[in-house]
């Protein structure tokens, strides 16, 4: 799975990219991001222009009775996405990038090693920004008539870059493979085939400290290798 993850740019350089303008909010750099905070999120009008608009992580289906779902959603299984009921209608009308410069995963420590779990930071190498696969829903609060656009990350298998840390990763999509994501149009069938692990070569990993287990705590300090 996906539950923490950073991105603090530089936005000059996520603007240029990502071929995006942030739209209706102020960037602020998140060594942090967690589920059920507000985040930049990329994604494509029907005109082909991209644009960054801030969702809160934790996807709310357009039918669910209230938000509560969220937290159950913040990540969907590339393997039964086109069919599950709360990601299928996302799955193939609205779908986005969520940029990152990094993302954490904890790999469980043997009791040799007193037991608990490691956190790791895992980045690209080569570049500046994943661009990791994810999905959106518009909910209407019933209550007030207010409409939250919310999101979640696709995640398939492990590489082998990533199997001693999880059995799971986000869906990494490489640059020419963007285009095809955010497009409407394009087939399911060749959509489908983009939820795939990427290549071992196109990430590092390194562990950091504990630190980032606390929402509460964000600050470069975090991405710091230990």
């Amino acid at each position: 799975m996906c539950g923490r993850y950073a991105l603090y740019g530089p936005v000059s350089r996520l603007r240029e990219v990502f071929e995006a303008e942030p739209e209706g909010f102020a960037f602020e750099p998140r060594w942090n991001a967690a589920p059920m905070q507000w985040l930049p999120v990329v994604r494509q009008r029907p005109n082909g222009e991209r644009v960054i608009h801030r969702l809160r992580w934790g996807l709310v289906p357009s039918w669910a009775k209230d938000e509560a779902i969220a937290t159950k959603l913040i990540n969907a299984r590339g393997e039964s996405v086109a069919e599950k009921p709360s990601f299928r209608a996302a799955f193939h009308r609205r779908r986005c990038l969520v940029p990152a410069n990094g993302f954490y995963e904890w790999q469980p420590l043997g009791d040799r090693q007193g037991g608990g779990k490691q956190p790791f930071y895992i980045h690209p190498v080569g570049g500046e920004f994943f661009a990791l696969a994810g999905l959106w829903e518009r909910w209407t609060r019933p209550a007030d008539g207010e409409a939250i656009d919310t999101f979640t990350i696709v995640t398939s298998e492990a590489n082998a870059a990533m199997r001693p840390l999880h059995d799971r990763m986000p869906v990494i999509l490489a640059p020419g493979d963007w285009w095809a994501w955010l497009n409407g149009a394009t087939a399911a069938d060749q959509v489908q085939a983009l939820l795939r692990p990427c290549p071992e070569a196109a990430l590092a990993a390194y562990p950091v400290s504990s630190a980032v287990g606390n929402v509460r705590n964000d600050a470069p300090a975090l991405i710091q290798p230990v």
